[in-house]
């Protein structure tokens, strides 16, 4: 894999580019889903392919390609080359210093990223999980009445990256999930809710029975919902919610927002922008971490970063590209795909959790409302601002009283970064964006 990066690289160069880089992903990946207890899917896919960014001058282009032989590799590189000559030029395009780059040793460093056992994993063993935990769903109670089914996922594959600096490197990683949807139904009214696991290890998947059991918990808690009170009142955002706003947050702290002038933190660097409860972490080298890898999508050095400290913004997340653009420096976030230009986005990105339980979050609340989903897409990047539908629990003097529904809640994401009174202890970060339980102190709830 290293090898093909290689060719392809040099062969930019021998067509005429002053600089290039490519990657080559290999990968191998087991689907499959039942729903009732049948099989409704079972596929397995593989795929190799290598992309290709070359610079002719100040001018830039990306190509990619599935013909990994030498003669495919040599004609990839001259339509890149073309193509190139023919775009405008970018006096901010280019390779990241040499400086930037990941050290050799840095290397060998053992992130955990892959689990063999994914890799081998057969359909028989897959197709038996989610049946197991579709049946502890189902069995859960009276109540849950049918499925829309349980998936499972296992991927393994090789990422190798070269570039015109000298530098190649690869490395293997492996994912696999489980999730299951039940659905309930109570005096004629049906909802639907669902719990998945997922890991780069088979041996931290949480077991079949376990999530099927949570998914029955969290459709029947929603049985009976009802529409909440319109008023200004404390919100509570559980885990899964919580990390839709951190993941507003990183889009804000992306590189390209922020020159493109379109980011509600723009010219914050330095600042606070949020409470003192709010700490943000980034860490790409978190072992076995979902997002975790070596080196970047150009190959520059990875390292743990504090984004936000006790609410002061502490650093943005910048590629090369994005970094020139600024006058900075690039903090490690290039992220690509096989095709496309390198951009820049957050690795393993959480909030630190605190002291408190989500009970005692809870507990803390006379009246408001306890955040289980959120619905559509109403936040706008630029202004802050924040409008989504949202279904949950109303809280009525500290504890979960009812189910509520078809409800929204409105604030700006500036003022609602301020207002984070408690950060729980529960932080579970089994995906890339993660958060504990949060408590926002006034929000505007729009119900009946």
């Amino acid at each position: 894999m290293i090898e093909i990066a290689r060719e392809l690289v040099e062969s930019a160069l021998t067509a005429g580019a002053r600089a290039a880089d490519a990657v080559v992903v290999e990968s191998d990946g087991l689907s499959v889903g039942v729903r009732l207890g049948e099989v409704e899917k079972l596929t397995r896919a593989r795929q190799r392919r290598a992309g290709l960014r070359v610079f002719v001058g100040d001018s830039t282009a990306i190509v990619s390609t599935a013909d990994l032989t030498r003669a495919g590799l040599d004609e990839l590189a001259g339509l890149a080359c073309g193509l190139a000559r023919s775009t405008a030029p970018d006096p901010h395009a280019g390779l990241p210093d040499p400086a930037d780059l990941a050290a050799n040793g840095a290397l060998g460093t053992d992130l955990a990223l892959e689990d063999p056992e994914v890799g081998a994993l057969d359909p028989e063993t897959a197709i038996a999980w989610v049946r197991e935990a579709e049946s502890a769903a189902l069995g859960a109670s009276p109540e849950i009445t049918n499925s829309e089914g349980a998936e499972a996922s296992a991927n393994s594959g090789t990422v190798a990256y070269a570039s015109s600096l000298g530098f190649a490197a690869s490395y293997r990683g492996s994912h696999a999930s489980l999730s299951v949807t039940p659905v309930g139904t109570r005096d004629g009214s049906m909802q639907r809710d669902s719990w998945y696991t997922v890991h780069r290890h088979l041996r931290g998947l949480e077991a079949p029975a376990r999530v099927g059991a949570e998914a029955a918990r969290r459709t029947l808690r929603r049985l009976g919902a009802r529409r909440a009170p319109t008023c200004a009142c404390p919100v509570v955002f559980d885990p899964e919610t919580a990390a839709t706003l951190l993941r507003h947050l990183a889009g804000a702290l992306s590189g390209s927002a922020l020159y493109r002038r379109m980011s509600f933190l723009q010219d914050r660097l330095g600042q606070t922008i949020a409470s003192a409860e709010v700490t943000v972490v980034d860490d790409p080298l978190r072992p076995a971490g979902p997002a975790s890898r070596p080196f970047d999508g150009e190959g520059v050095a990875q390292r743990k970063r504090t984004i936000v400290e006790r609410g002061s913004l502490a650093s943005y997340l910048l590629d090369t590209y994005s970094a020139r653009r600024l006058g900075l420096r690039t903090t490690g976030h290039a992220s690509r795909g096989v095709g496309d230009a390198p951009g820049a986005g957050p690795t393993n990105f959480f909030l630190a959790p605190g002291p408190h339980t989500p009970e005692a979050i809870i507990a803390s609340v006379p009246s408001g409302l306890y955040v289980t989903e959120l619905i559509g897409f109403g936040v706008n990047g630029v202004t802050g601002d924040y409008s989504r539908g949202a279904a949950g629990l109303w809280i009525e003097r500290g504890e979960l009283a009812y189910p509520v529904e078809e409800i929204t809640i409105a604030g700006n994401l500036r003022d609602m970064l301020r207002d984070v009174e408690m950060v729980g202890s529960d932080l579970d970060p089994r995906t890339s964006v993660a958060s504990p339980t949060i408590k926002i102190g006034k929000m505007t709830v729009a119900g009946t």
